[in-house]
């Protein structure tokens, strides 16, 4: 099973560009020394949703005997010297390993294909990132989400499923589950945020009142690629 390492940065804003330049020239191209571990989304907390200069990472490992190799990579090995000095870029950081639910339009995830240079840059796309710890066990939450947020969101166009992902076992919150969903429609997104819920919306049998059979609790954020991040 595939291993994503999810990590939320609370980066020193005057080491922003020293930050990025770690991860996009440092630790990019050391994972791809071998096959065990990609770089696959480098993202910016977009300012004016959040904390400001919250950074979100996502590193995709084969395997869990592959993220044991990276960990001791981290630990004892060559990048030790590149941890050491991560440290002192960043407030500090929240770290969990996911993998993708079964339903998760990604898939398996091709390592060979991930870049892992820079390359010339590509368009800037905003992503929903939507963590809810639902009441209900994690399965029947990510069910959900396949029988009736999925085909609502295939009807509405505001955002697209790109990835699934529930916490591994022991690695992080449970239950927890999160939604990488990218925005389609910006100007959809603007409306969503100036309107209210109307009242017809919130009766039995529409989505914001039967999901709240499942959670009452989540969080979103805006996240923002960078140029150079390589899934975008």
């Amino acid at each position: 099973m595939q291993l994503i390492l999810h990590e939320v940065h609370r980066v020193r804003g005057m080491e922003e560009e020293r930050f990025e330049s770690h991860y996009r020239d440092r630790w990019m191209p050391a994972l791809a020394e071998n096959d065990d571990a990609r770089l696959l989304w480098y993202l910016h907390q977009a300012h004016g949703t959040g904390r400001a200069y919250h950074l979100v990472t996502m590193t995709a490992c084969r395997d869990g005997a592959a993220y044991e190799r990276l960990a001791e990579r981290v630990a004892h090995g060559d990048l030790r010297s590149w941890a050491r000095e991560l440290d002192g870029l960043q407030h500090g950081a929240t770290s969990k390993l996911v993998h993708q639910v079964e339903w998760s339009p990604m898939g398996e995830i091709d390592l060979a294909s991930v870049p892992t240079e820079p390359g010339d840059g590509h368009a800037l796309s905003l992503y929903m990132e939507d963590t809810g710890w639902p009441h209900k066990p994690v399965d029947d939450y990510t069910g959900f989400w396949k029988d009736v947020y999925a085909p609502l969101l295939d009807r509405s166009q505001l955002l697209q499923i790109e990835a699934v992902f529930q916490t591994a076992w022991g690695a992080g919150p449970r239950p927890e589950a999160i939604l990488m969903q990218k925005v389609k429609d910006h100007q959809a997104l603007l409306r969503l945020f100036e309107t209210e819920t109307p009242p017809e919306l919130n009766r039995p049998g529409t989505f914001m009142h039967d999901a709240l059979q499942v959670r009452d609790q989540w969080e979103s954020r805006l996240l923002r690629t960078s140029a150079w991040s390589p899934l975008w």
